[in-house]
């Protein structure tokens, strides 16, 4: 099974949001979004997230889309203004697996965008690109996050941490993971889209 080169150009739709892709014009909506210290703190990002670390940003996330090593989506409501990101990456076909990640910005927390977008793209990957695992790397101490996860139906892995240093320190993410096929999966999803309402992160 080949699962690259991923789609390119995305849009998903569902669950009050609109995924599509990054644009130059974004610029200014980018460094406003990850120019926060949480962000940086959580994602390993640099800080301060300038404009010409958003123009950096820009074109890594153009040259993976056009190369098909990565799906990376602004989150919308409307196709408009992101307000934060999702994205799949470190694809493995032999293992049918694949990295995601997400990110809100301050202002837009708490309106179940994050497990909005997860929910759309963890559907994607596993009925479009029959992936069978999927996995995400969190900070043990980002419990937003790891909220976001478990509502999303992923659970904890059975591997070590990963030990990194950020900006703001040392980083011990926990892998936590999507697995095809598992008893509660398919029916949390279910669950969970029926479940977020604006409150939610």
């Amino acid at each position: 099974m080949t699962v690259s080169p991923l789609p390119y150009p995305l849009r998903l739709t569902g669950d009050g949001i609109v995924l599509r892709e990054w644009r130059w014009e974004d610029l200014d909506d980018l460094v406003a979004l990850l120019d926060e210290p949480d962000i940086a703190r959580w994602t390993l990002r640099p800080s301060p997230f300038d404009v010409e670390a958003g123009l950096a940003y820009l074109r890594r996330a153009h040259r993976g889309r056009l190369d098909g090593s990565r799906i990376q989506l602004a989150i919308t409501t409307d196709g408009g203004r992101p307000l934060g990101e999702v994205l799949l990456f470190n694809v493995r076909a032999d293992a049918h697996e694949a990295e995601l990640g997400y990110l809100v910005g301050l202002p837009f927390r708490r309106r179940g965008l994050a497990s909005a977008a997860l929910s759309l793209l963890t559907a994607f990957a596993m009925d479009n690109l029959r992936l069978r695992r999927l996995l995400l790397r969190i900070d043990r101490g980002n419990t937003a996050s790891t909220s976001v996860a478990r509502r999303c139906g992923y659970r904890p892995a059975a591997e070590p941490a990963i030990q990194q240093t950020g900006p703001y320190g040392p980083v011990h993410l926990d892998t936590w993971e999507y697995v095809e096929g598992r008893a509660d999966t398919r029916d949390d999803r279910r669950r969970n889209v029926a479940s977020r309402r604006y409150g939610r992160r």
